[in-house]
């Protein structure tokens, strides 16, 4: 069936360059290829967090149930590539769905996806990689809580209910899902204030989660964690940590290398992890991130391939600070004494474009 072309132009993403990144730089393109909107491609900008999501339910999956090869050009960070996957996940797919292609302009703030596959690797922002690059399929995370898990919205002042799959609330993610300091200096950082200083929100944020205002040591998150492999789960022995994240991809921002290891679109999962420490210990350990990953050689940090990962808060864990999971930049609070689970998903409803060095 005849494909589509859509662009999506994410305006809040980032420090909100997407929409003038659009008008002086990807319309030229578009004319020197001799497109003309509405005819060659159709142009969505976002008016809400939730546009994408309502885009791809409207738009998207109908064409792509119908058997349409939607060609989608991104321009965002990673969230809007986890609004598509959460939104097509979350719909009824038909015999004839054909997985939409995705092209990432990195207008977001970390830029996971696009640092770990070359997209950034020039200064282009993603046209060579939209020039020519070459697709592969997306590997999926799927993120299971306990009943009273809600996904904190509009900067944290609100809640909402997951999307419930088999009984139990549910969120797909394509890059990361953490627990411990990075959730929550994801979080924290999560406001229109923080926004406006970029990549450096991230480092703001740690700080003064490092270096509590009342001299205090960081906080030391409590909990069990579990790691899966061979289909069989092992607790750690750690009860108290600092840091707890899994991941796909090897760059959260373009020189931070959370995990070495990690190859472009291979499906390997990898936890990184380590227990309290003080706040100079942790950000010497993080720093270690920016030298080409050399933190995971540190004897402290835990590194390795796993299958899936499960968290089970501690009773004792009173405020909800302390229970935010991040799933690729969506926050989720666990209710005291509840759990979160990830695992691999296998199935595929989505390609992305990278470069074709990385194929």
């Amino acid at each position: 069936m005849t494909s589509a072309r859509h662009v999506v132009v994410s305006t809040a993403s980032g420090t909100g360059q997407a929409q003038s990144f659009y008008e002086s730089h990807l319309t030229d393109t578009f004319k020197s290829l001799g497109f003309k909107e509405g005819e060659h491609f159709f142009v969505h900008f976002t008016k809400s967090e939730d546009t994408i999501t309502e885009l791809t339910r409207n738009v998207f999956l109908p064409a792509a149930n119908a058997g349409a090869v939607l060609s989608i050009i991104l321009l965002s960070g990673d969230g809007g590539v986890v609004d598509i996957i959460n939104a097509v996940l979350t719909s009824s797919r038909s015999p004839d769905f054909a997985c939409p292609e995705i092209t990432l302009l990195p207008l977001g703030t970390g830029n996971a996806l696009a640092n770990s596959l070359g997209i950034t690797a020039d200064d282009s922002m993603g046209l060579s990689t939209l020039m020519q690059g070459k697709s592969r399929p997306v590997p999926i995370l799927r993120t299971t809580f306990s009943t009273g898990s809600r996904l904190l919205i509009h900067e944290g002042s609100e809640e909402a209910e997951l999307f419930n799959h088999k009984g139990k609330p549910t969120i797909w993610g394509a890059v990361v899902c953490s627990w411990g300091m990075h959730a929550s200096l994801v979080a924290d950082s999560d406001t229109t204030e923080y926004r406006k200083h970029g990549v450096e929100r991230f480092q703001m944020a740690a700080k003064a989660a490092l270096y509590p205002e009342d001299g205090s040591p960081p906080h030391k998150y409590r909990g069990r964690v579990s790691i899966l492999r061979d289909s069989e789960w092992h607790e750690l022995d750690e009860k108290e940590h600092a840091y707890v994240l899994a991941t796909f991809v090897s760059n959260l921002e373009k020189n931070f290398t959370i995990s070495p290891a990690s190859k472009p679109l291979d499906g390997k999962l990898r936890l990184i992890h380590f227990g309290p420490m003080s706040g100079d210990e942790v950000m010497a350990i993080m720093t270690e991130a920016y030298k080409e990953g050399n933190h995971v050689n540190d004897d402290r940090v835990r590194y390795e391939e796993i299958d899936g990962l499960r968290i089970a808060f501690d009773d004792s864990e009173e405020d909800g600070r302390w229970r935010r999971i991040c799933v690729d930049g969506k926050i989720i609070r666990v209710e005291k004494g509840g759990w979160v689970e990830l695992v691999k998903e296998n199935t595929h409803v989505l390609d992305i474009v990278c470069s074709a060095e990385y194929v």
